[in-house]
Formats: C-alpha cells, sequence, structure tokens
C-alpha cells in the first residue's frame, strides 16, 4: 500500500462519515439509543449516541478504498466488529461493567491467539533481554483491555475523547510513518479520518455523542495499533511511550482514584470532580475547556516524540518533568480536593527558606 493510496482512504473515510453520522442520528433516536441527563452529566437535554457507527462505517470504507484488507488483519477486524456490537447495545441497555470487561476479555483473547503479543521485554541501553514466557499472555490481554477502556474515561465534554484520539492517534501516525511502518500509519490516517469527520457534529455544541460505541472502538483501535509497534519485542521505555499518549485520560482516572480514597469513597464511586468538571468550574467555557485538555494531550504526544529518540538521562529526565506537569495541574485545579496541594505546600517552604 502506498502513502498516495493511504492520504486517498484518509478522504474517503472523512466524506463517508460526513454523509453517514446525520442517518445515524436518526436511527438512533428513532430505536430509544440517546443519553438522559443526569446531575453528573454535562448536557441538560436527552441527546442521540451510538455515533461510533458512523466512525466504525467510515473506518471500514477507507480501509476498503486504501486495500487495507490485502493484509492479514481479519482477527483485528473481527475484534472491532465484536467491540462496536458491544458498544451498540451498551449504549442502548446500559451493560453492566463486569459484561463489557468479559467481552473485552474475550475480544482481547482472540488478538493473542492470532500471535500478536508481546514477547520478550528488554532493559534500554543495556543488553538485557527477558523472555516472558506465559506471561506474554495475560500482559498482552490486560494491555488491549487497559487501553480500550482509556477513551471511555474521558468522554464527559463535547468533542473531547474524540479530539483526545485524533491526537493519539496523530502522534502514532507520525511514528509509524518515521520508522516506515505502512499498515499502522494507515490504519491510523484512516481513523483520524472517521474521527475528524464524526467531530463535525460532535464538537460543541454536539448534535449526537459517540456512546460505547466509540469511545471502546477508538480505545481498542489505539490498543491494537500500539500493540502492533510493539509486536514481539519491547522495551521499558517503549511500553511507556503508548501510556503517555493516551496521559490525559490515564492521568485524569489515577488523581480520580487519589480523590475517592481521600475523600473515603468508592474507586467506582462516579462524580462531578474529573478535569473537564473542574475547568469549568474553575471559570472556562464548555468550548475553552475541551482546547485547554486538547493542549495537554499535545504536550503527553509531544513528549512521547521526544521519549522514542531520547537517551536513557533524558527519558527519565521527560518522565519526570510529565510527572511534576500532572501534579501541577492537579493542585492548581483541585481535582483531588482544595486541601491536597503538596508541591504546592513543599514550595512555598522552601521560598520561604530561602
Amino acid at each position: 500500500m502506498s502513502y498516495e493510496r493511504t492520504i486517498f482512504a484518509f478522504f474517503v473515510s472523512l466524506i463517508v462519515v460526513l454523509i453517514i453520522t446525520p442517518l445515524i442520528k436518526r436511527l438512533a433516536i428513532k430505536f430509544g439509543v440517546v443519553d438522559q441527563p443526569d446531575n453528573r452529566k454535562i448536557h441538560n437535554k436527552v441527546m442521540p449516541r451510538m455515533g461510533g457507527l458512523a466512525i466504525f462505517i467510515g473506518v471500514l470504507t477507507g480501509s476498503v478504498a486504501g486495500g487495507l484488507y490485502e493484509n492479514r488483519i481479519t482477527a483485528i477486524t473481527l475484534g472491532a466488529c465484536l467491540i462496536v456490537i458491544l458498544g451498540i447495545i451498551d449504549d442502548k441497555y446500559n451493560l453492566s461493567a463486569k459484561v463489557k470487561f468479559i467481552v473485552q476479555i474475550l475480544v482481547a483473547c482472540l488478538i493473542v491467539s492470532t500471535g500478536l503479543k508481546m514477547e520478550f521485554l528488554s532493559i534500554p541501553f543495556w543488553d538485557v533481554r527477558f523472555d516472558l514466557g506465559l506471561w506474554a499472555y495475560p500482559l498482552t490481554i490486560l494491555w488491549i483491555v487497559g487501553i480500550t477502556n482509556a477513551i471511555n474515561l474521558i468522554d464527559g465534554l463535547d468533542g473531547l475523547a474524540a479530539g483526545i484520539s485524533v491526537i493519539g492517534l496523530s502522534t502514532i501516525a507520525v511514528m509509524a510513518f518515521s520508522a516506515d511502518k505502512i499498515l499502522i500509519f494507515s490504519l491510523s490516517i484512516v481513523v483520524i479520518g472517521s474521527t475528524i469527520g464524526f467531530l463535525f457534529y460532535n464538537f460543541h455544541p454536539a448534535k449526537i455523542f459517540m456512546g460505547d460505541t466509540g469511545s471502546l472502538f477508538l480505545g481498542y483501535v489505539i490498543s491494537v495499533l500500539s500493540l502492533l509497534g510493539l509486536y514481539k519485542s519491547v522495551t521499558l521505555f517503549s511500553v511507556v511511550v503508548p501510556i503517555i499518549i493516551l496521559g490525559v485520560p490515564i492521568f485524569d482516572t489515577t488523581f480520580a482514584i487519589i480523590r475517592r480514597i481521600l475523600n473515603k469513597q468508592p474507586i467506582s464511586a462516579p462524580d462531578k470532580s474529573h478535569i473537564h468538571h473542574r475547568l469549568m468550574a474553575f471559570g472556562l467555557s464548555h468550548r475553552k475547556a475541551v482546547i485547554v485538555i486538547y493542549l495537554i494531550g499535545i504536550v503527553f504526544s509531544l513528549c512521547a516524540i521526544l521519549l522514542k529518540t531520547a537517551t536513557l538521562w533524558m527519558s527519565i529526565f521527560i518522565i519526570f518533568c510529565l510527572i511534576l506537569f500532572m501534579q501541577i495541574i492537579a493542585e492548581v485545579t483541585g481535582l483531588v480536593n482544595e486541601k491536597y496541594k503538596p508541591f504546592t505546600k513543599f514550595y512555598r517552604r522552601m521560598v520561604k527558606k530561602n
């Protein structure tokens, strides 16, 4: 497959989604696949969801136009279909987390059964390599399931999950292009085209939500693409790169867990203290809050690209700066609570001493 054909596939997927999304919207309303407002959600009216089906159809048509069907990705395609079916059923009937988790594990097992798994772990800058053996199976399954759910965790504002996905996929595309991995690059570009097409209807004020159909599908695609990039042998830092690409949802989830532990709440308890809630409470409008989170996502992605070619000490420095960056954002926005400001208190003590 040529890079020129990939660009053609991008526009095919984009145009298909632009045409089909209004039809999916009507379909969602007709069959009652809608999101009801409640005290945790930003929107205050019934909204059609299942918009992720348009993204999926766009990806399929773009893949056909780009000739991606010529590659041996039957299991990956089947897994995507199962994830989309799971998302559609969940958008309609609100399945339990247990049921969704079981289906995701089965899909991950399907992918692993084809031989697509991480088999070796090497330590960068030292000539040391470990055979993961049987651990390769649970680690790869955990990888697929974990990243599949990552996008779903950030899907709280109009256009947020779609935009963060585009940023993450663009980062994967840049890395794949630089490494001349045409399949990963082409798949990334096709999914980017579909997601941008959907953003025309999903950016604030949204006309349709992607629902779990979209968020689980995009998370699944990112998990598989990153796994293809890590295929067989992985280094400690190469494992970190896809995690950094998904830095925003992982960052938000990490501090949500810290928040609930410190506030003595169940870890699964829903609340209105996620990063997008806090930015809006800080006085930002809906659109500005989304754009700020986009910018944070871009910072993570740029660091991920730098990390691919950095030296050992530079890699450690980048990771340290990212951790510090996340901590400062959490304290400024009150992501945990207003009293949780360990770095701010430490900084003030150091300033007073000097």
